[in-house]
């Protein structure tokens, strides 16, 4: 009789068949799994804050989750960079990879890609990805057992107030039982555990939160200051005057009506009395250290979660900065999308796997991430020269990197093999003129282009071309020219070329402005300066050549 291998998690503890058909515990208020939260960012300090967090490394994580909490709904600047980082990951692309070349392991993986086309995985991932603000995240898998077979139905947030650490280890997940609140064992195979560190170190210190909380709390010292300041200086102090001999009643119709006028813009006084407006001067200057200290914390927030600042609050920086914030940023969300498509493989892929088709069956390898990008230009520029030297290369490959198909027999197409040009046989010597022979070469060329050797000898071949019979006029200037426009092109395309790399790493046209006024003084224009001052000089000796000759007679 054949021995049927027992299905064990991750931690050993076998799984039990029938209760993967069981629903989740519904939150109720009053239960363990009460929807109600608490908020202890209310009169916030940070003897309190300190408190918290030394509680949550004792193992007791309800006010430090309830505190991330409460920062992603007051701090706009950390729920959007946070945002951000965990949408530019759940919506990246998931490809599947068979573990062999066996008809079951493609069947497998093919089956694993149908289930990803489903249009609530992005939002599914988006919630497990809260890992990266609290540290971990856990997510209840729902299977499908409707025909016997095991499938996941649908992955559901669950509020991670509910779980704890082994306080042994404070590694080990736990969950609390929703009825006796007492610690279990996290049941196999009905849980997604999404440990996603910032640093290492136990999972309740390595969340994002725990380092953003501090910046968060002295922002919102920064600004109650700032509120405090403009409610009491940022008006204008009103002064109500009134002559000797004034009457208690009319003073203290002065006065309401001083303390009104900032609300109801409106008062009633005896015209005998005045009321004068004296405004705060320096207001504005006064009050810049408070935007600055506001906006420096946000600052380190965006380094904090994004890893730069160019992205979230325009940021100018010298040559190649801005492409080189985006490259970190890339960095992150690589890192994130390997973390995701680890912990999917192992709580979910596998699991299902060895549910469905047994224990040993081959599991496919789940992959997030952008695919990677080639620079065909830079390929095509490298193919062309050893095609022409003779190398031999397929069409279907070629066409493969550029993901175009082989045309039909039947389909316009572009392009071809281009026709050879009839190649000009050398010009033959001019015969002579029946009025007498050619002019010698040498006195053809002209004296101008024996001082033309420093650009080549450009000006002696154009004089060479001379039309038949020769009588076209010479024209050693176009050598010249000629000369330096191969030159200066040489010299001008590196200066280019950099000024291209500050226009593709700005965002904006302000920014490339700033970038290119900060980049311009080091445009090494050194070559350029070369090809002009060798111009000038065959210019200048070519022509003293000439008056020179003229001069001779």
């Amino acid at each position: 009789m054949a021995h049927t291998k027992q299905v064990l998690d991750r931690w050993g503890n076998p799984v039990r068949r029938a209760e993967l058909a069981k629903h989740e515990e519904p939150s109720m208020i009053g239960g363990v799994r009460s929807p109600l939260t608490g908020y202890p960012g209310d009169g916030l300090n940070p003897e309190r804050l300190a408190s918290i967090l030394r509680e949550a490394d004792a193992g007791d994580p309800i006010r430090y989750l309830e505190l991330a909490e409460t920062i992603e709904e007051r701090d706009l600047h950390y729920l959007g960079v946070l945002g951000t980082r965990r949408r530019s990951v759940s919506q990246l692309d998931i490809t599947v990879e068979p573990s062999d070349d066996s008809d079951l392991a493609e069947q497998i993986a093919e089956r694993v890609r149908t289930w990803l086309k489903r249009d609530e995985l992005t939002e599914e991932l988006f919630d497990i990805l809260d890992a990266l603000g609290k540290g971990y995240s856990f997510t209840h898998i729902r299977w499908d057992t409707s025909e016997g077979q095991f499938e996941p139905a649908a992955l559901e947030y669950c509020d991670p107030r509910w779980f704890r650490f082994d306080r042994r280890d404070l590694k080990t997940p736990r969950m609390l039982n929703p009825q006796t609140g007492e610690e279990e064992i996290l049941p196999p195979f009905q849980y997604i555990y999404a440990p996603m560190k910032a640093k290492s170190g136990l999972p309740l210190r390595s969340g994002l939160a725990r380092v953003a909380l501090w910046a968060w709390l002295f922002k919102a010292f920064t600004q109650r200051d700032w509120a405090i300041f403009t409610q009491t200086y940022g008006q204008p102090l009103r002064i109500g005057k009134y002559g000797p001999g004034t009457s208690e009643e009319d003073r203290k119709t002065l006065f309401r009506a001083v303390a009104n006028i900032a609300g109801d813009c409106a008062a009633i006084i005896p015209e005998s009395m005045m009321i004068e407006f004296q405004e705060a001067k320096s207001i504005g200057a006064s009050t810049d250290h408070y935007e600055r200290r506001s906006d420096w914390l946000d600052k380190q927030t965006s380094k904090l979660v994004l890893g730069q600042t160019s992205t979230t609050d325009a940021e100018t920086g010298g040559l190649g900065s801005g492409k080189e914030h985006r490259q970190v940023q890339e960095d992150i969300e690589r890192a994130d999308a390997k973390q995701l498509g680890a912990i999917i493989n192992r709580d979910l892929i596998r699991p299902w796997v060895q549910l469905e088709y047994g224990v040993d069956a081959p599991a496919p390898r789940l992959k997030v991430g952008r695919p990677e990008e080639e620079d065909l230009a830079s390929f095509s520029k490298a193919l062309s020269p050893l095609v022409a030297r003779g190398l031999r290369v397929k069409q279907s490959e070629v066409r493969a990197k550029f993901g175009l198909s082989d045309p039909g027999e039947t389909d316009d197409v572009i392009g071809g093999k281009s026709e050879k040009t009839p190649q000009t046989s050398p010009k033959a010597a001019p015969a002579p003129t029946e009025t007498g022979p050619a002019a010698p070469q040498s006195e053809i060329e002209g004296r101008l282009n024996v001082h033309l050797g420093v650009l080549g000898g450009v000006g002696a071949e154009r004089a060479a071309e001379a039309s038949e019979g020769r009588s076209a006029p010479i024209s050693p200037e176009a050598g010249l020219a000629a000369r330096l426009e191969t030159d200066g092109r040489k010299a001008m395309a590196s200066m280019l070329a950099r000024i291209e790399a500050m226009l593709r790493a700005s965002s904006s046209l302000e920014e490339f402005r700033e970038t290119l006024l900060a980049g311009y003084g080091d445009l090494d224009a050194s070559e350029l300066h070369q090809a002009l001052a060798l111009a000038d000089l065959a210019a200048h000796s070519g022509g003293r050549a000439m008056v020179e000759g003229e001069a001779d007679g």
